[in-house]
């Protein structure tokens, strides 16, 4: 019976799979077809089957093929620029679909507020947000450097040209009268958040002071700008008052590019850059300079030059000539830098992964090198009912810096052009029989750092019925500074006859752990006219620093300066772990009445581990609201208006950016022993009694768009006054502190206007042109200060004045026996500083901006960014040395006083061992003459995009582009950078680079 069912069974099966496979067969076919938008073809658009995971996107010629199954199939095709169009389809195979472009007006645009998402027609608050489009490409290591220019309200000052550096960032000014030396702790810095984690911003440098100005690593310099979706910059008490303590200073969010749901693509960004110091000073050439050094001793009465004159006294060739701007930072800077990432998904999950490397080297002689190694990934999740989220996020990092142990711009702008060559006939270094000392010998010395920086994100949300979700939001960032100078006795000229014994190496790490965990809750309801949206979480964070160093002086050779233990003296120093705790309630309640009237409330109540326990908790908070005018009626009918809102805020935000640790006594290792035991020494005093710095925000703006939002205007005044400033109070030597760190009654004011407008010039067929200009106008003061007369910050801050304003002597010229001359305020007869330092400059910016434009056709885009600042800074005069020694001069020393030349702009030369001009020369540096016109217009960016047409399967986009970064500058400055803050460092460099992108 077997036997003769078996067959039956298996002809059963054949007809059955047979008659199955010839069903599916039919509901199975292949739709091609073409997607333009009524007169161009449109590349990257998704061709999805609803219901199904079949999916494809469009080629560069707007071509699609698909797979589809089923009976009554339906297409679902989406672009970012164009609206969705669904079709349902016929027996058709091939389809020619004309999206229409999407109206991108205010009231689809998404702003990211931290805790929420707010839609910008809605907010009553001040963000400011910068797309993905503005920074990617763009030839730089951190993305501070791409958005220069582009937000009103935000100065972004970078402080070296050297790679792997930091930048001074202040939004809507400076509100703490702390200024520290590393602007990572700077109670000025804003706080940042790279998706919903904050960056941890406590590794701070040791040992790279002569290299990197500040001796600051930003924490933005982890992440590839090419991965970053967007940022958004929170202003003002509304929009950062959520954030309680954390955002007295503003709040930069980061937020990297995620997967979307399309077919997987494989995108590889390659380009490569050459960087130049973008402006040098014009110095004076060898017969100037031997002219101006010869006359430095006949002032002087000097007939015979001493034996250390090499540049006179027939040691070295007058004749010579070099230009040490090039030969010591006049080098090309090579950037390489490579990404490639994989994405896509469906309805359901999305993912994204990229993987990123780059090495710039220097423009330094010599071979320094900065590496940087990224990997990114995200993965979301969307249940089938929309009803639960899960979203991962991870970047991790790992760069390396090797460059110089000492900055070599000064060098370049001090050596005598006369000075020997800097190898001999033998290739070695040149001595010059004992009379030069070769700057080239600082190649023997380095400095090194690796840093690793991991930052984990968690989030997961449930909707619970109609009205309710719940949210988490954790993560944690892990960041490792490993840091080492090595200084080796072969950076000495070798007739000293110094050793290995004269070599040292230093060692330094820097660790940091931090963890957050903020569980939330949502309900949003909507009555009749009425919606009501409320927000409540709590906050926990914690994080743990720690640093450790290691000194080593003598070697029996230079190979081992890696292991610093092989050292003839080691020095260890304390090893330091810092913890910091911080836990927080907020909540946020927004109320909308007929979609015009919005009233929005935040609340935060901090507490933080760096304050005594009686000052531990302090409460914040802040009022938002907004009249939409255009949904008036009155308003409504007008043809011309797209959209008017009338917006306002007010609240209080506060800071305990102090360190940790610094209300209690604490105690040192001293390097002294007692009885063959280290001993402890009191390094800071009980001060348990202070509590948290206050700044309260106001702010009133009015945003209108007209003529269906081809003109834009967003025009916003704002005051914010901070107080209750935590400062170091003077104490008596006598206790054995100078200060103890204490509130002060001061209070600074940072007021000002800002304006934006953006517009559409030129949309047709062929061509379009956006334009964008912003400009921010502001105004900082020192309102008040109890007993500033009698405390050491006299010499330093004037109220009424700006905290930016220094106090400098009145310098009036050169009177007729050729010596500077200043103003004797307190008519005792001669001029000592800071008696007679009674005249008031402002060094910070007065107005600045940007102006950006983009111009499109068809393939082609072509977009510029001018930054202008109007400003006062330091000049030359502020470091230069006395005129006349064996130092070069900027040609405009030239013009040297004289009696028949009394409009020199400098005394007669002397070779420095004239006391009296030295004086009048250290008189001159910090006087009025010193301060000058900083103000620039400067060439930010130019990018030229070309979109190659792609015909074939295997390449699904391509892109070539051309771009360059701080081209050209305008600007009288008298000095190398006028944007350039640090003295003795390499200014921010210029770029061109050229780079292409293929999707896959």
């Amino acid at each position: 019976m077997k036997k003769i069912l078996s067959p039956i069974g298996l002809v059963s099966c054949c007809l059955i799979f047979s008659a199955v496979h010839a069903q599916v067969k039919a509901q199975t076919r292949i739709v091609t077809g073409q997607v333009n938008n009524g007169e161009k073809p449109i590349a990257g658009a998704t061709i999805a089957q609803q219901d199904t995971t079949q999916m494809t996107t469009t080629s560069s010629s707007g071509a699609f093929t698909l797979q589809i199954i089923g009976e009554n199939p339906v297409l679902i095709i989406r672009h970012p620029e164009y609206n969705e169009q669904k079709i349902l389809l016929d027996a058709k195979t091939n389809f020619t679909i004309a999206l229409t472009e999407k109206v991108k007006s205010i009231e689809e645009v998404v702003l990211n507020a931290g805790y929420y998402n707010v839609k910008a027609k809605e907010s009553t608050g001040s963000i400011a947000k910068v797309l993905a489009k503005d920074i990617e490409n763009q030839p730089v290591n951190n993305v501070l450097s791409t958005i220069q220019g582009r937000i009103a309200g935000v100065s972004i000052t970078q402080n070296s040209g050297t790679p792997g550096g930091g930048y001074d960032v202040q939004i809507r000014g400076r509100n703490s009268l702390r200024n520290l030396l590393n602007s990572m702790t700077d109670g000025n810095a804003p706080l940042y958040i790279i998706d919903g984690v904050p960056a941890a911003t406590s590794l701070s440098s040791t040992l790279s002071a002569g290299a990197l100005p500040l001796q600051s690593i930003n924490p933005l310099n982890s992440i590839n700008p090419n991965d970053i979706a967007s940022i958004e910059v929170l202003k003002d008490a509304d929009a950062t008052a959520i954030y309680g303590s954390r955002g007295g200073n503003g709040v930069i969010l980061v937020t990297t590019k995620k997967g979307k749901a399309s077919p997987v693509r494989l995108t590889v960004n390659s380009n490569q850059s050459f960087s130049q110091v973008g402006s040098k000073l014009k110095m004076m050439n060898s017969a100037e300079y031997t002219a101006m050094r010869q006359q430095a001793y006949a002032n002087v009465g000097t007939v015979s030059y001493p034996a250390n004159a090499y540049d006179l006294n027939g040691a070295w060739d007058q004749t010579r000539y070099t230009d040490w701007q090039q030969e010591l930072i006049g080098s090309t800077a090579v950037n390489t830098n490579v990404l490639a990432s994989v994405s896509g998904g469906s309805e359901k999950n999305t993912f994204s992964v990229s993987a990123g490397y780059a090495d710039q080297t220097s423009v330094f002689p010599g071979d320094q090198h900065y590496k940087t190694n990224t990997f990114s990934s995200h993965f979301d999740h969307r249940s089938a009912d929309q009803r639960f989220n899960l979203g991962l996020s991870n970047n991790f990092t790992v760069t390396g810096n090797t460059t110089l142990n000492l900055d070599l711009t000064n060098k370049a702008l001090g050596l005598s052009p006369t000075a020997p060559a800097l190898y001999d006939n033998t290739g070695h270094l040149n001595w010059e029989k004992n009379t030069f000392n070769n700057p080239l010998a600082q190649l023997n010395a380095r400095y090194m750092n690796r840093t690793k920086h991991l930052n984990q994100n968690l989030t997961s949300s449930y909707r619970i019925g109609h009205d309710f979700t719940v949210k988490l939001n954790a993560g944690f960032t892990l960041e490792h500074l490993d840091e080492r100078s090595q200084i080796p006795n072969t950076i000495y000229n070798p007739a000293y006859g110094l050793t290995t014994d004269y070599s040292s190496s230093s060692q330094a790490s820097s660790d940091a752990f931090s963890y957050l965990l903020e569980p939330q809750v949502t309900w949003v309801k909507k009555y009749g006219s009425s919606e009501w949206s409320l927000l409540s979480g709590i906050t926990f964070q914690q994080s743990i620093t720690q640093n450790s160093a290691i000194n080593g002086y003598g070697f029996a050779s230079n190979a081992l300066l890696d292991n610093v233990a092989s050292a003839t003296t080691v020095t260890v120093s304390p090893s330091k772990e810092n913890q910091y705790r911080y836990a927080a309630v907020f909540g946020r309640i927004n109320y909308q009445y007929k979609n015009r009237y919005i009233a929005n409330l935040t609340a935060r109540r901090d507490g933080s581990s760096r304050f005594g326990p009686s000052h531990r908790f302090a409460n914040f908070g802040a009022l938002g609201a907004a009249w939409i005018l255009s949904e008036e009626k009155f308003l409504k009918e007008v043809p011309w208006l797209s959209f008017a809102k009338l917006r306002g805020s007010y609240g209080r935000t506060g800071s305990d950016a102090i360190g940790d640790f610094q209300f209690t006594d604490t105690y040192s290792i001293g390097y002294n022993a007692y009885d063959g035991m280290p001993g402890l020494y009191p390094s800071r005093l009980y001060n348990p009694d202070f509590s948290w710095e206050q700044t309260d925000k106001t702010e009133a703006a009015l945003e209108v768009s007209l003529f269906k939002e081809r003109i834009n205007l967003t025009a916003a005044w704002y005051r914010n006054r901070s107080s209750n400033q935590l400062v170091g109070t003077p104490l008596p030597a006598t206790t054995g502190f100078t200060s103890i760190l204490a509130n002060l009654g001061a209070t600074v004011e940072n007021r000002g206007f800002e304006f934006e407008l953006n517009t559409t010039p030129l949309k047709s067929k062929d061509w379009k042109w956006t334009a964008s200009f912003n400009i921010s106008l502001p105004q900082n003061k020192l309102l008040a200060f109890p007993g500033l007369e009698g405390s050491t910050y006299a010499n330093r801050y004037v109220i009424g004045e700006s905290i930016y304003a220094v106090k400098l002597l009145d310098y009036q010229g050169i009177d007729a026996t050729g010596h500077y001359t200043f103003k004797d305020f307190n008519g005792d007869g001669k001029i000592v500083s800071p008696d007679d330092a009674q005249m008031v400059r402002t060094l910070g910016p007065q107005y600045f901006g940007g102006l950006q434009n983009t111009l499109s056709y068809h393939n082609f885009s072509l977009a510029f960014l001018l930054q202008f600042v109007k400003q006062e800074g330091w000049n030359y005069f502020h470091t230069m040395s006395t005129p006349g020694l064996m130092v070069n001069q900027p040609a405009e020393l030239l013009n040297v006083w004289s009696p028949s030349n009394t409009g020199g702009i400098i005394m007669p030369y002397t070779p420095g061992n004239d006391a009296v001009t030295n004086a009048l020369t250290e008189h001159l540096m910090n006087s009025t003459a010193a301060v000058s016109d900083a103000s620039f217009l400067r060439l930010k960016n130019i990018q030229l995009n070309y979109r190659v047409p792609m015909h074939n399967t295997l390449v699904h986009d391509a892109t070539v582009y051309l771009q360059g970064q701080n081209l050209w500058t305008w600007t009288k400055y008298f000095g190398l950078d006028p944007e350039f803050v640090t003295s003795g460092f390499l200014p921010p460099l210029k770029t061109l680079s050229l780079g292409f992108q293929l999707t896959f």
